[in-house]
């Protein structure tokens, strides 16, 4: 259903993003990514690395990093996707927002509502570029 590709949102040494394989149809499943989440705390160390880009909030006293396809989602104002916590299954379900097009590069907003426009830690490119 999904895939790994070049996409031309993401700037940088690694420039991927998860794309569709075929049409998704609204409200479907997309991935489920398996967290490693760890207490608040910690993370005044990840903010030294790499991987600070890529953490999520997991609940009120934890982060998390996502496996999977988790961390490759890239983002838009305007996505088609959404991501929500699932703590029985420990993962970040991921989820159509929209109906996907095969080919189509899947986005979420990176401030966890699909309508939050707040600034993000990051430049972000125009997903209409």
């Amino acid at each position: 259903m999904i895939e790994i590709k070049t996409s031309k949102l993401s700037d940088g040494e690694f420039n991927r993003g998860v794309f569709a394989t075929c049409d998704i149809a609204k409200g479907s499943l997309i991935h489920e990514a398996p967290v490693i989440p760890y207490p608040n705390e910690e993370h005044v160390h990840i903010e030294k690395t790499l991987l600070a880009d890529y953490a999520f909030e997991y609940g009120a006293h934890h982060s998390a990093l996502l496996l999977g396809y988790g961390m490759l989602f890239n983002h838009a104002y305007e996505p088609n996707a959404y991501y929500e916590l699932n703590f029985d299954n420990h993962t970040v379900d991921f989820y159509a927002y929209t109906d996907i097009k095969a080919g189509e590069e899947i986005l979420i907003n990176y401030n966890g509502e699909v309508d939050c426009d707040d600034p993000l830690w990051f430049d972000e490119k125009s997903s209409a570029e």
